[in-house]
């Protein structure tokens, strides 16, 4: 491992761990969401190994596959229990530490950066959404595969490994349509492998991308005008690439930059470059110009490098002065886990609200419902109160007169 950081490979994995946990613990007991109720619905439909024909047929799904067979698996575990799922997605971004560490190890210009990059991606706030709301899993199986597949790249263990990772990186395109970001990626992380040692990951890739083209009559992503190649990428791009560097980034910068060493200022490039490829699909949203912060977790991983970079010649710099070093640490840890724990843990919270009481309402309420105000479309009502409440979605009903006729129980949401 690191030796500038002078722990083991294994104590080095823990405090990896441990850093997540603390940055997530708190956010294990929040309740399931409004969306998480139809994918999980969704998951039923399509995530069974009896429904794969359906699922490969399917124009939109079939490049989420990966999120549905994980659904499908939980709900047989846990139902809506929320730990079930809460526990799922701190697990795989643990794992997901735990890959970038790996990387930066096997990457020569990252290597110093390896532990510190990989503990600021594991409190860092700015990608938190991928993992406190469970229904962006599929932000962290796209990235636990593309990684992986990245690994595989870095490390030319013959013939093994390089099937370990095409397979790796098609279960990538599995999760994700934007996993094909990843082969420039690849190119980025060494770029001195021969050009037939990508062809592989450009084929599946290829056919990732024709499916999609091919699905855009059809698909919602597309009819809905949520993705369009003629968005304003040349605001959403710039503007979100300096949203990620706020503001642990800046000063990462500073530091590098006063640190005058050519080799360091090239590996921050790298990084940077990781940032603005990994946004790249993200740039052409016509909805906002903001990019959700669940689909910067890949870009996230820049910004820990570029974090990291920083970090490892400033604490070697420090010689003796281990409590400065140790000072800023406990700044970054604090802003990060302090921000999740009270601002972002509130806001889930808040969301969950609607959902939460409708449910408890639809359990204590036998027969039909009638919902006279509430915040949400009718699809996550019909599944709150289907799988939530433990009614059928024929006990939901909008019409007034419907609901005089059946004698339904009202319904209205009451913010506290």
């Amino acid at each position: 491992m690191n030796q500038r950081v002078g722990v083991s490979h294994k104590l080095a994995l823990a405090l990896l761990a441990l850093a997540a946990i603390l940055a997530y613990a708190p956010t294990l007991n929040i309740p399931l969401l409004e969306d998480d109720y139809p994918n999980l619905l969704l998951a039923q439909q399509l995530g069974a190994p009896s429904d794969l024909r359906a699922l490969v047929h399917n124009p939109v799904f079939r490049l989420r596959a990966t999120s549905l067979w994980i659904m499908f698996l939980l709900w047989h575990v846990g139902k809506v229990a929320p730990l079930v799922y809460r526990l799922t997605s701190l697990i795989l971004h643990i794992a997901n530490v735990w890959l970038l560490y790996g990387i930066c190890l096997a990457w020569p210009r990252m290597r110093a950066a390896a532990f510190w990059a990989a503990a600021f991606f594991a409190v860092a706030e700015g990608h938190q959404e991928a993992v406190m709301w469970f229904s962006a899993i599929n932000e962290l199986l796209q990235f636990l595969f593309g990684m992986g597949a990245v690994w595989c790249w870095l490390h030319d263990g013959g013939w093994k490994t390089r099937f370990v990772g095409v397979a790796l990186f098609g279960l990538a395109l599995g999760s994700k349509e934007s996993a094909a970001v990843f082969l420039p990626l690849f190119l980025l992380a060494d770029s001195r492998k021969a050009p037939e040692r990508l062809m592989p990951y450009a084929m599946i890739a290829a056919v990732a991308i024709a499916s999609v083209v091919g699905s855009r009559d059809i698909s919602f992503r597309f009819s809905d005008g949520s993705f369009s190649l003629h968005a304003p990428f040349w605001i959403t791009l710039p503007s979100n690439f300096l949203r990620i560097l706020w503001i642990w980034g800046f000063a990462a910068i500073a530091a590098i930059l006063l640190a005058r060493q050519r080799v360091l200022r090239g590996s921050a490039l790298v990084a940077l470059a990781w940032i603005a490829i990994s946004l790249a699909p993200y740039s052409f949203l016509t909805y906002s110009t903001r990019i959700p912060s669940r689909q910067t977790y890949p870009a996230s991983a820049g910004l820990a490098m570029l974090v990291g970079l920083a970090a490892a010649h400033w604490q070697a710099r420090a010689g003796t002065r281990r409590g400065a070093v140790a000072a800023v640490a406990a700044v970054v840890l604090l802003h990060n886990v302090g921000y999740i724990w009270i601002k972002k843990r509130h806001q889930f919270l808040e969301r969950a609200a609607p959902t939460e009481q409708l449910i408890a309402f639809a359990r204590r309420t036998p027969g039909p419902i009638w919902i006279q105000c509430f915040p949400r479309n009718h699809y996550i009502v019909e599944e709150a109160v289907h799988l939530g409440g433990g009614h059928s979605a024929a006990d939901v009903i909008w019409d007034e007169a419907e609901a005089k006729r059946r004698q339904a129980a009202v319904f209205c949401y009451r913010e506290r």
